[in-house]
């Protein structure tokens, strides 16, 4: 079908020499050209801002705004970087009157199949409830292309695109660990649909949560466990889970994690609702799986 509605893009960039030559050539070939695509140079020291300015003196649609940057962190600084660019990307679209139904984040480590967004966009023109929806990550091991497995309720991070109403609905980005997890549950809380499509694809150039190496990755979701208030029981069921999944050790750097969230962190998140969700989120992944294979709890 002919695709007219427009979309808008962020990528949030930190030391991505490597991997930005290969992204932008996989966006700027699209078969639909985003309105707007804006990266955030989050203060690199490699080449990556070299790189950027080349990309930007050749395509207008192009925009390289540098933020004020630290080491990368993978809990409220990226949501913080990433904020900013949603919010700049709507601002600038607005300014300049770009018309734009939809809003795609798209992490500086991906390289997109070339019909990414005609298939994700023709997807929301299908069903006017879906709020927010990704494609699905696929990565090397070896020589190997493995896909990430989730479930096909829960879009993934940076490979996601939102209806310019939802996003808006919605707050915006929020400040948070696991920020791309909170926003799809407010989706929900907003009576959003939200959906993760299996044969829309992404090859990220690294495994989900590795940029700092799977141990400080794995500490990451540990604390962000404990700041979004899942039930202990959920927690340990995680911990056994990683615990049997290669590289072995992942187990254990997530229940460091979630330790260093008792002992340093203390604090929750501040959104009752979304924090009830997530303290009851065993449950609600319970009711999914009887569901899918027709059986009761």
């Amino acid at each position: 079908m002919a695709i007219e509605s427009g979309y808008i893009l962020t990528t949030p960039c930190k030391n991505e020499e490597k991997s930005l030559p290969e992204l932008a050539e996989s966006i700027i070939n699209q078969t639909i050209t985003p309105k707007l695509w804006l990266i955030i140079n989050d203060n690199s020291t490699d080449n990556s801002a070299k790189i950027l300015r080349d990309i930007e003196t050749k395509y207008n649609w192009i925009r390289v705004v540098t933020s004020e940057g630290q080491k990368r962190d993978l809990s409220f600084h990226y949501a913080e970087v990433v904020r900013y660019g949603l919010s700049l990307s709507l601002e600038i679209s607005s300014a300049e009157k770009i018309p734009v139904e939809y809003i795609g984040l798209i992490d500086a480590d991906m390289i997109l199949e070339k019909n990414f967004f005609e298939k994700m966009i023709d997807r929301f023109e299908q069903d006017p409830n879906l709020g927010v929806a990704s494609g699905s990550t696929a990565y090397f091991e070896a020589e190997n292309l493995v896909t990430e497995k989730g479930r096909d309720n829960l879009p993934i991070g940076g490979l996601r695109v939102w209806r310019r109403e939802c996003l808006i609905e919605t707050g915006g980005f929020p400040l948070s660990y696991s920020a791309d997890s909170v926003s799809n549950v407010l989706a929900l809380l907003h009576g959003w649909e939200t959906k993760k499509f299996e044969d829309i694809i992404g090859i990220q150039t690294r495994r989900t949560g590795s940029a700092e190496g799977l141990w400080k990755g794995y500490i990451t979701k540990g604390e962000s466990d404990y700041y979004r208030d899942y039930h202990p029981v959920y927690v340990l069921s995680k911990f056994i889970k990683y615990s049997f999944t290669h590289p072995f050790y992942i187990g254990i750097a997530y229940m460091e994690g979630y330790i260093n969230g008792i002992v340093k962190i203390k604090k929750k998140i501040c959104i009752p609702e979304v924090r009830r969700y997530y303290r009851k989120k065993h449950l609600e992944i319970g009711r999914y799986y009887a569901g899918k294979f027709k059986f009761k709890l």
